[in-house]
């Protein structure tokens, strides 16, 4: 069947570099103290009354967010814009661990994240750092993509892909074909799968291709063992940078990652393969430790609202809320309609499934591909 909708995640994102803790912030006032217990707009009073607590803050602290991920640099804008608010964005090429630790070691001062972008596994494992928060539009985020209480929301997803460019190596028409001669020293996966969502769901897609499933992700730590021993695997972190410079020409990433990539490049193409289609969404939250907490929850109205939904969408992405969008006549069609068809049923592992193949990945990722 043609898919084109929404799908839960199988994803976990990664480390870099350790943040330096910094000067507490100011003694925290009712009307800030009433912001970090708010739950809804509600508890505002009105949008009107949650955009000025936002704006007497004047700052968001937002971490891990790439300016070209999803088009989160126009988004970033946007909403500054929008609301005369200065957001801060810190470790833009972090992943979600890193957010977690940025959240610990910065706890109680006015650099600490205000809200989170996370992996499933990464996001699931720290529920207890997240400020429960229901958007305006929650009624239109289908229930198995959010926290019934408001813990945590998908945001936007994609498909599982390989982007290679076609002027340095074959046409891609299946997963074996990047274990051939022509591939030697062009395979490059986004991340450490035991900490990236990225490489996490690549690997599962490796594996659903060989005779694997979300029960068993062993299949897909041999596949990267036989790219390394054919010297086909390289251990780099791809980037825009790196793909334009020809250093990875071939990256395993998500469709709207790679599809960016063909916006800038001519002979990059991005192939999803139909015998695994790997379906992921990222997870939002508010901090509980939001210096910002009435600029984090206008951020969440804000992404969760046509316009921030429809600039997901501009990115690749497909927005959480783009079924009701549609229904809706919102959602910005000729984007919509610019979505890569995806063929076959996707792969759409439960919680438990991703704990256990994780665990496996802790045990045996690092001994077969290392």
């Amino acid at each position: 069947m043609k898919v084109r909708t929404v799908f839960v995640s199988v994803v976990a994102l990664a480390t870099t570099t350790a943040l330096a803790a910094c000067s507490p912030p100011s003694d925290d006032n009712s009307s800030s103290s009433d912001a970090a217990s708010a739950t809804s707009v509600a508890d505002f009073g009105s949008m009107d009354d949650l955009v000025k607590a936002a704006q007497d803050e004047g700052e968001l602290n937002v971490i891990a967010l790439p300016p070209d991920w999803a088009n989160y640099g126009n988004i970033i804008k946007a909403f500054e814009d929008k609301y005369d608010i200065t957001v801060n964005s810190d470790q833009p090429d972090a992943a979600s661990q890193d957010e977690i630790n940025a959240a610990k070691q910065l706890e109680g001062t006015d650099r600490a994240p205000d809200v989170f972008d996370l992996g499933q596994s990464v996001a699931l494992a720290n529920t207890d750092l997240f400020a429960p928060y229901q958007v305006s539009t929650w009624a239109d985020i289908p229930d198995e993509f959010k926290d019934p209480e408001g813990t945590w929301v998908n945001d936007y997803g994609g498909y599982m892909s390989v982007g290679y460019d076609s002027s340095k190596v074959p046409d891609v028409t299946s997963l074996d074909d990047l274990l051939g001669s022509e591939f030697k020293g062009k395979v490059a996966l986004n991340g450490d799968p035991t900490q990236a969502g990225a490489a996490f769901s690549g690997v599962v897609m490796a594996s659903v291709a060989n005779g694997g499933s979300a029960d068993d992700i062993a299949p897909g730590v041999d596949y990267f063992k036989k790219l390394k021993d054919a010297g086909n695997f390289i251990p780099v972190d791809p980037t825009s940078a790196t793909i334009e410079s020809g250093q990875t020409p071939v990256v395993i990433d998500w469709d709207y990652l790679n599809a960016a990539e063909s916006a800038k490049l001519d002979n990059w193409k991005v192939y999803v393969p139909k015998e695994a289609p790997i379906a992921g969404y990222y997870f939002q939250a508010i901090s509980t430790d939001a210096p910002h907490p009435a600029a984090a929850r206008l951020w969440e109205e804000f992404l969760y609202s046509d316009e921030g939904q429809n600039l997901w969408l501009g990115g690749g992405a497909r927005p959480v809320r783009a079924d009701a969008m549609v229904k809706a006549g919102t959602i910005d069609k000729a984007e919509y309609d610019a979505l890569p068809e995806v063929s076959g049923k996707p792969v759409i592992p439960t919680n438990a499934q991703t704990e256990k193949m994780a665990a496996y990945l802790a045990d045996n990722w690092a001994k077969a591909v290392g």
